[in-house]
């Protein structure tokens, strides 16, 4: 795997180390790789987690759609896996991630133009937000915002990829693929414990 996709960030006291790599590379490494599942409760709503043996593939924010169309949702994006359910596994990686302390790994999966984008997405920090132009820059994509927007509503691990820092030029919030209100909700909880960070 190309080390420039992989890396780390600090999301306040959570330490995220993440490897990213192309699903059609993966499939061509083996018929099924094993996805493991649960659902959680975060400061957020109910949320779907799913892991794969390098660490989280997914996360979903459910309460708007409910567990089963969440659940759908998610399966649909890696339709050679085999998923298996452990909610204990879930319950283990909702606490680390939601206590915002320790450590994780993400496992981003997905096709190149989306990995490029949820790169980019990776490097906004908490408590700041940019537009959708702005991440079609950083990748050099001027003239692809609305295939950067589609790969941003595509952005399988929320929170942690910050698909929610993203907004309109207008200064409108814009869409979120799990609900306006958690999109406005998590950049509230994240601008008031950025400013209190400061302090």
């Amino acid at each position: 795997m190309d080390n420039s996709l992989s890396g780390s960030q600090k999301l306040y006291d959570l330490t995220i180390n993440w490897r990213a790599e192309s699903a059609k590379d993966i499939w061509s490494k083996t018929n099924k790789f094993e996805i493991y599942y649960g659902f959680s409760q975060s400061p957020f709503g109910n949320v779907l987690i799913m892991s794969t043996a390098l660490g989280i593939c997914g996360l979903a924010f459910s309460d708007k759609i409910g567990n089963s169309r969440a659940m759908q949702d998610m399966t649909q994006r890696w339709p050679h896996a085999k998923f298996t359910h452990d909610e204990n596994h879930a319950t283990n990686l909702s606490a680390i991630v939601f206590n915002f302390s320790g450590k994780t790994n993400l496992h981003i999966i997905g096709s190149p133009f989306q990995l490029k984008v949820w790169r980019a997405l990776l490097q906004i920090k908490a408590g700041q937000v940019v537009t959708y132009s702005d991440v079609a820059t950083e990748i050099d994509q001027r003239s692809s915002v609305r295939a950067v927007g589609t790969a941003i509503g595509r952005n399988p691990i929320s929170l942690l990829i910050p698909c929610h820092r993203v907004i309109r030029k207008s200064g409108g919030l814009g869409g979120y693929h799990w609900g306006f209100a958690v999109k406005e909700y998590l950049l509230a909880f994240e601008n008031k414990k950025s400013k209190n960070a400061r302090k």
